[in-house]
């Protein structure tokens, strides 16, 4: 049987947090969660951020205001010339809610293994009546170079509009889904074409995530130069051998005796 379990919800609190942080009254809750997806189809559908390559939107609440932070790699374009589409998108959103609204903007510095932008990326490309297989070999083959340890991109719908809709699928490097400190980013999208949609997940493997600063491979286990251990006082016991006892000679224990 195979158990599909998004990566990143598996993650929650080990290594990944969520795009809702808020508390509300239970009663309030569900009215609440639709408002925070409107909120989010209405920023992606806005005519200001078309060509954004929004990855993703956050959305904290306050008492009184409702914090947006959107994660994008083209921070200029949802800016615009003197902050004239920020104050549009803004204007946009307050009108649908009765909070005050401030935006954030969160630029993305590597594109090339972020999984949702791969994702839009390919779909685009699937929009315009690409190659899939180009489209998916162009995008792995970014994502290693940019840093990636592992990539896996998959297919899903009438791919090259054949009459039977089948699933394609290339991987590179190491992806270990079942590791709970891996550092697995997952994006989504769906790619409108002619044939109907086309369905792209992308899971991407950034090493593992210890609790420190650096993430670091499983397979990488680098062991201290022996100089480097004794100046730290490490393994001392297990370096040094025990001095060998005296042996005492015949003669001597016959003279003694």
């Amino acid at each position: 049987m195979g158990q599909k379990v998004n990566p990143i919800g598996l993650r929650l609190g080990v290594n990944k947090t969520w795009q809702s942080r808020w508390y509300a009254d239970p009663r309030e809750y569900a009215d609440l969660v639709l408002e925070d997806l409107a909120i989010r189809e209405m920023v992606r559908t806005l005519p200001e951020c078309q060509n954004a390559d929004i990855a993703e939107i956050e959305i904290i609440r306050h008492p009184q205001r409702v914090t947006i932070v959107i994660h994008t790699a083209r921070p200029g374009v949802i800016i615009g010339v003197k902050g004239a589409n920020i104050e549009k998108i803004s204007a946009e959103i307050q009108s649908k809610l009765t909070k005050k609204v401030q935006i954030k903007i969160k630029e993305i510095k590597r594109a090339d293994i972020n999984a949702s932008l791969i994702a839009q990326n390919v779909g685009r490309q699937l929009s315009g009546r690409g190659s899939f297989r180009k489209a998916l070999k162009q995008a792995s083959a970014n994502a290693m170079k940019g840093g990636a340890q592992g990539i896996k991109i998959r297919l899903a719908g009438r791919l090259g509009g054949a009459d039977m809709s089948r699933n394609e699928e290339l991987k590179l490097g190491r992806v270990p889904l079942h590791t709970l400190r891996a550092d697995i980013d997952y994006g989504t999208f769906e790619a409108h074409t002619t044939y109907g949609k086309i369905g792209i997940k992308v899971w991407v493997y950034n090493g593992m995530n210890y609790g420190r600063e650096q993430n670091e491979d499983a397979g990488q286990l680098v062991r201290k130069p022996r100089r480097d251990r004794e100046a730290s006082g490490e393994g001392r016991s297990a370096d040094r051998k025990p001095a060998d006892k005296p042996r005492r000679s015949a003669r001597s224990t016959s003279k003694g005796e």
